[in-house]
């Protein structure tokens, strides 16, 4: 299987939440369907029902948390340093038309959330970032047509 690069914040963030979901979600699930249980007639028992579904969605997320984690390839951006755009990259753009800036971190796509700045290694901004280097201007085909950046700093932090 192939390993996915993620940053050491965006993996702990996945352990807290797995931790969380077998320590305390699981066991609660757990115990409210023992509970709808005693109620009587499973068949038409809409607690126990809908707490058999709460416990499916929580296994779910638990099997893709643990298979997120173990294809993890955590790599500390804290001990990297380039001129060019890479994983773990601080990126401020500017787009040549609107003179807007905007600053993204690349990131694994487990931990990517554009409205909180940090863009998947995947995402076609950053594909399009890979490599190159301040001053450097990059074009992306967007479904509102063709938008070109202007790359105004790298950072590594």
């Amino acid at each position: 299987m192939e390993k996915h690069p993620m940053t050491p914040e965006g993996y702990a963030k996945l352990q807290e939440e797995l931790s969380g979901l077998k320590s305390k979600d699981r066991p609660y699930i757990i115990r409210e369907i023992a509970t709808a249980r005693e109620h009587g007639d499973l068949s038409e028992n809409a607690e126990y029902h809908a707490a058999k579904d709460r416990q499916g969605m929580i296994e779910l997320r638990i099997s893709v948390l643990e298979s997120t984690i173990g294809l993890a390839e955590v790599i500390d951006i804290s001990n990297l340093s380039s001129d060019h755009v890479q994983f773990g990259a601080t990126v401020t753009v500017i787009d040549e038309v609107s003179e807007e800036e905007s600053t993204y971190q690349i990131v694994g796509a487990e931990e990517a959330d554009v409205n909180e700045g940090r863009l998947s290694i995947s995402a076609p901004l950053a594909r399009a970032m890979i490599g190159k280097s301040e001053g450097d201007s990059i074009e992306i085909n967007a479904p509102g047509g063709t938008r070109n950046y202007e790359i105004i700093a790298i950072k590594y932090n």
